[in-house]
């Protein structure tokens, strides 16, 4: 029997299906939802009866959106963030000063740190919510208010906005490079046991090395990371130029406030791009409340040109 077009497809199914879409997985989506995956599994079964569409496809362990899945995740998403605002905003009483902001590791402190105090000069009474962490993030059930990510892929259901593409350069600290440094030909000649390594996990592949660096100048130099100075975040890296610990290939924005004031040098002009961008993503029924609409704008507006 196909279903009454006025009424409304089950909820408990709908939100079992954007979380399965998003995580990939049914077993991820239990874990999500506090349910087994034979619930979540047996919830999409009665939304592609509801529907009289399959939306996943099914091979072992694995599912991939079918055609039809595709077709309503984006408006499943937006729908739900929809909810969960209403449901928000009824709590507070429809008031709301506190923002959630979510970033990841690399970025808070050097980077969104230094502009939120600027959105705190306009907005001095908001209550701000920074939470470090890594993709992907649920922005409704974690009541987030804006989640910036790198690369615009993660979360298709809601608005994004681009915020900056960066770029990576050498960069050290002044009296490291008065005591390693040797004129132009330095970053060639200087020993590998001095080179900052940035290890990006293993989720990423995009971002540029070393390697890529010396071929965009024109040489072919590639220096081994076994036998460098290796840190996990980018941040660090910064951080360990700062304080002298070696040559790291910085991501600009990161480095730039350093890089104005003299604590860091940029040995070379010559940088190479990052594999994606920096974007913010919102859910809609979020993205033009004031404080949400400043903070994007500061990003962007405040973003280096390369």
């Amino acid at each position: 029997m196909e279903p009454d077009v006025d009424r409304l497809p089950p909820l408990n199914a709908i939100r079992a299906f954007e979380v399965a879409a998003r995580a990939g997985s049914f077993t991820l989506a239990a874990s999500e939802l506090g349910v087994s995956s034979a619930a979540v599994s047996q919830q999409i079964r009665n939304l592609e009866t509801w529907f009289g569409k399959q939306l996943f496809v099914r091979t072992g362990n694995r599912i991939t959106l079918t055609d039809a899945g595709h077709a309503i995740y984006p408006q499943t998403a937006r729908a739900l963030g929809d909810i969960a605002a209403i449901g928000q905003r009824m709590l507070e009483g429809g008031l709301r000063t506190r923002l959630v902001v979510s970033v990841p590791f690399s970025l808070a402190e050097l980077w969104l740190a230094p502009r939120l105090a600027a959105l705190l000069e306009a907005f001095p009474h908001m209550a701000i919510d920074v939470r470090a962490e890594d993709d992907p993030v649920d922005l409704t059930r974690q009541g987030v208010d804006l989640r910036i990510s790198y690369g615009d892929y993660h979360y298709p259901g809601l608005r994004m906005v681009r915020l900056v593409h960066d770029d990576l350069l050498p960069v050290c600290a002044p009296e490291f490079w008065h005591r390693h440094g040797n004129g132009d030909t330095g970053l060639v000649d200087l020993h590998e046991s001095l080179f900052i390594h940035t290890n990006w996990g293993p989720n990423y592949a995009s971002h540029p090395t070393w390697a890529d660096w010396f071929a965009a100048s024109g040489g072919n130099r590639s220096p081994d990371p076994s036998h460098g100075r290796r840190v996990g975040l980018s941040s660090l890296a910064i951080a360990s130029a700062r304080l002298g610990l070696g040559i790291a290939l910085g991501q600009r924005i990161m480095a730039q406030a350093d890089l104005d004031v003299g604590r860091l040098i940029a040995l070379s002009s010559v940088s190479v791009r990052l594999g994606h961008p920096y974007c913010a993503f919102m859910p809609p029924a979020k993205a033009d409340r004031a404080g949400v609409a400043a903070l994007v704008g500061l990003l962007v507006k405040t973003a280096p040109t390369t």
